[in-house]
């Protein structure tokens, strides 16, 4: 179906906008092929946000688990459709590991709340 962007704008005010306004945009454009570099780069100090693509694939165990997380994140609208190719391409030409190094268990809990996570 292809909608005109005047058409789209009355049919969804507030997606248009948020559109518009890159609101929920996330820039993916760094590949870290350095793993200290992308350690550096992780642990500066950031407050508590929505977990970026970028943080579920570093959850991930293989680059097969990264591509499926990526197909996941695009078919729930949280990455568009070039953003993902951009992903599965880093995992091709570079691996999971190019956006870090693999975060465990408890990790977030470690880092925001300063202790682990019974379970």
């Amino acid at each position: 179906m292809e909608i005109d962007k005047e058409s789209f704008r009355k049919l969804f005010p507030n997606l248009y906008r948020e559109m518009e306004l890159r609101k929920m945009s996330i820039s993916m454009d760094a590949i870290r092929l350095d793993e200290e570099e992308a350690e550096e780069e992780a642990s500066r100090p950031r407050e508590p946000a929505m977990p970026t693509p970028i943080d579920y694939l570093r959850r991930c165990d293989n680059d097969d688990e990264a591509i499926e997380v990526i197909d996941y994140l695009e078919r729930r609208g949280e990455v568009s459709a070039e953003q993902a190719e951009k992903l599965r391409k880093q995992v091709r030409e570079h691996g999971v590991r190019s956006f870090g190094k693999k975060r465990e268990w408890g990790y977030y809990s470690t880092k925001y709340l300063g202790g682990g996570v019974e379970g």
